[in-house]
């Protein structure tokens, strides 16, 4: 950062650090135990949306990375969703697949197309809860969208999860990045 940028106010943007990812067995152990959350299995990579043969290589490539099925998709917004499945007590797994895929992207020099990471829960309600990691800032945040429909969130749940989770996760300060993923796969 240089001398014009320190007296502009701009900052250094933050290096995503993808092994943050591996704090997210623990906080799926703290939601169960604060607020009955049990993790879904589901878990899914946003990416800017890559084409032709690229995205047909980024495609086998994640296939045979992970060694089973993976569904992809594409958002009313053009955004590609890689989404992986495992048995809801295996966090841990997911999580490997999730940072696998996210690390491969990376090193194939699709970093700057990754958006966001995610693992789903739901309680006893059947409410859905995400908690999503945003590849740029470094960061994580709940997303808790309301079951009673239209695309309205649960902010009082996210701020509650937020304060159980801040022991476990580098949770995003910025409430207002705290963008919604409506209708992603895994949630």
């Amino acid at each position: 950062m240089g001398f014009l940028d320190a007296i502009l106010g701009r900052s250094k943007p933050v290096r995503p650090d993808l092994d943050q990812l591996f704090a997210l067995p623990s906080a799926a152990i703290t939601l169960q135990a604060a607020a009955g959350f049990e993790p879904t299995g589901l878990g899914s990579v946003c990416f800017a949306s890559v084409e032709g043969g690229a995205f047909s290589r980024i495609q086998s490539d994640v296939r045979a990375l992970l060694g089973g099925p993976v569904e992809f998709s594409q958002d009313e917004y053009g955004y590609t969703w890689l989404l992986a499945r495992h048995a809801p007590e295996d966090t841990a797994g997911l999580v490997n697949d999730l940072h696998a895929v996210n690390t491969s992207l990376e090193e194939a020099g699709f970093g700057p197309q990754l958006l966001c990471s995610l693992i789903g829960f739901r309680d006893a309600q059947e409410r859905p809860l995400a908690l999503v990691y945003l590849y740029k800032r470094g960061t994580f945040y709940p997303f808790a969208p309301r079951v009673d429909g239209g695309e309205k969130r649960d902010s009082p749940l996210e701020l509650q999860v937020r304060a159980m989770l801040g022991d476990d996760l580098t949770v995003e300060k910025e409430l207002n990045r705290w963008f919604p993923v409506w209708g992603a796969p895994g949630l």
